[in-house]
């Protein structure tokens, strides 16, 4: 049963249905300054019926949420999947790798020019930056991340 339009809207209506409206504003349905004009609207209104009157024209859920119904075709017509927290998990991971190897690459480059320099091998240093942390991203990558 939908709310009578008439009722007087709380401070929790209004910052839902402004949530609502910034979701709406990063998918692309609508622009910044209707963002702005509608966040207005929202803070001035003084019933349920003048907060649906703001978003009478959008989706209450997100479309790509919604199951692809059974008669239509998944292929070229389907929704275009989001990434998942595991997809940005693996793209933090390989970005955490990508920065070891460039810190790793620069040390050892370091290293062997001072070895061409020098007389003798020089103690490699390098190695208690590029073991150790190496270790802990190994660690990371093989159990993931623990903490929530």
């Amino acid at each position: 049963m939908a709310p009578n339009p008439d009722i007087r809207a709380s401070d929790a209506d209004r910052d839902r249905v402004a949530e609502s409206l910034r979701d709406h504003c990063g998918d692309g349905r609508i622009t910044m300054d209707e963002l702005q004009e509608r966040l207005e609207a929202v803070y001035a209104a003084k019933t349920v019926g003048e907060l649906q009157d703001v978003t009478a024209d959008l989706p209450e859920k997100d479309l790509y949420q919604l199951p692809v119904p059974a008669s239509q075709a998944k292929g070229a017509g389907a929704p275009v999947r989001r990434s998942s927290s595991s997809d940005a998990e693996l793209q933090r991971i390989r970005a955490m790798w990508g920065a070891w190897g460039v810190v790793s690459a620069i040390n050892l480059a370091v290293w062997l020019v001072l070895l061409v320099q020098g007389s003798g091998v020089p103690y490699p240093w390098w190695i208690w930056v590029v073991g150790p942390w190496g270790a802990l991203l190994l660690l990371r990558t093989i159990f993931g991340d623990r903490r929530g």
